[in-house]
């Protein structure tokens, strides 16, 4: 792995760490509160900081899974290269768009 996707990797996971914990703290309390699909809905409908908290999430999470993905194949199969470069570029594109297409289900519902 060059020292640039290192890097990137490495600063996804920072960014990931408190997003995950916040994440499971809400999936948390809305279990203990009952809270049905409809509820959360309802709470998270039109709100801006849900969406950029979810948005930067859903980046972070592209990022480093593409990148990791780069590293898994590049280490334990055949291919690798240009073609490789462009399959990780197109997973985490992929990732990306159903991120942010759930994120807009949420919000904008």
């Amino acid at each position: 792995m060059n020292v640039r996707l290192y890097i990137w990797q490495r600063l996804t996971a920072a960014l990931m760490a408190p997003l995950v914990l916040i994440h499971i703290a809400v999936i948390f309390y809305a279990t203990h509160q009952g809270l049905s699909a409809a509820d959360i809905l309802s709470r998270t409908h039109g709100s801006v900081i849900w969406a950029a908290f979810y948005g930067i999430f859903v980046a972070a999470v592209a990022i480093h899974a593409a990148i990791g993905v780069r590293n898994i194949f590049s280490e334990w199969s055949p291919f690798k290269g240009r073609g490789l470069d462009v399959f990780v570029i197109l997973f985490g594109m992929a990732l990306a768009i159903l991120g942010f297409r759930a994120i807009a289900a949420l919000v904008l519902a």
